[in-house]
């Protein structure tokens, strides 16, 4: 018997910027095509919940437990058992996103960090990239409210945004943005489904 490893797509991007409601509706257009799929998340919710800070305070340990963290759920997710293979993987948090995150911390804080380090987080992030087969990365919107329960820094936001960009951008690699214009979602859900359905199952 012979796998085919399953699609992955990852999507990153700065907080209330519509990434898992993204990932969310590409989930029901696969289920509703009867392709078994899986999503990652929450992440900064549990990092909190074993100690570690998050937002404008992330760490250097905080990011590599988001970043080793969300690799092991991809992997796990792959694996998951059921009366089908898993043949996509959404995830949402793709490696870079918590390198965004805390480089934007950085700023935001003032408080650089050795650069050998910050390489060092930057290569266990990028160990991850060849594994996905579509990266989308969303696009601040500073018109948009914020829900009134999220009590965000609006400098910081504009931070990961921007480093999320760059960091893509510095390291050419593949990706699609989206912004909160419905047609931009629109594609790329779009553009997730038809890679989905156009790859063969394994057998």
């Amino acid at each position: 018997m012979t796998t085919t490893p399953p699609v992955r797509i990852g999507v990153m991007g700065a907080h209330s910027t519509g990434k898992t409601v993204l990932l969310k509706r590409i989930e029901m257009e696969l289920r509703g095509h009867g392709i078994p799929v899986a999503r990652t998340g929450q992440l900064g919710k549990r990092a909190a919940l074993v100690g570690l800070p998050k937002m404008q305070q992330h760490t250097t340990a905080s990011t590599e437990w988001v970043i080793t963290q969300g690799i092991a759920d991809e992997i796990a997710a792959a694996a998951r058992p059921g009366p089908e293979p898993i043949r996509v993987v959404l995830a949402d948090r793709a490696s870079w996103d918590a390198l965004a995150y805390f480089q934007a911390a950085q700023e935001w804080r003032r408080s650089p960090v050795d650069r050998l380090e910050r390489e060092r987080l930057r290569l266990l992030a990028s160990t991850r990239g060849p594994k996905y087969d579509l990266l989308l990365a969303t696009v601040l919107d500073q018109s948009l409210p914020v829900e009134q329960t999220h009590d965000y820094d609006a400098r910081y936001r504009y931070l990961v945004d921007r480093y999320t960009h760059t960091l893509l951008a510095e390291d050419e690699i593949p990706h699609q943005r989206v912004t909160s214009d419905p047609d931009s979602q629109a594609r790329a859900v779009e553009r997730a489904l038809q890679l989905c359905l156009t790859k063969e199952p394994a057998l």
